[in-house]
């Protein structure tokens, strides 16, 4: 995704893992637990692109449910 900040546009400055009906993105990770720098990361894909919902899923759990995060960005 671009970055666009006043007039200037900065093409492919972040790749998204998977962005869905242009309001949802999802970040994938395999890690042992989600850390703040990871929630910080998603934080700056839904404020840089006015985008108001994010789900960090991790993979590393042994029950999915566990390794869903909700993050909500508000406008």
């Amino acid at each position: 995704m671009p970055l666009q900040y006043k007039s200037l546009v900065i093409p492919n400055s972040y790749r998204l893992d998977m962005f869905v009906e242009s309001e949802l993105v999802l970040e994938l990770k395999s890690v042992e637990r989600i850390e703040p720098i990871h929630m910080a990361q998603m934080l700056t894909y839904l404020k840089a692109n006015r985008f108001r919902l994010g789900l960090l899923l991790n993979f590393n759990v042994d029950i999915m449910r566990k390794g869903i995060k909700r993050i909500v960005n508000n406008l």
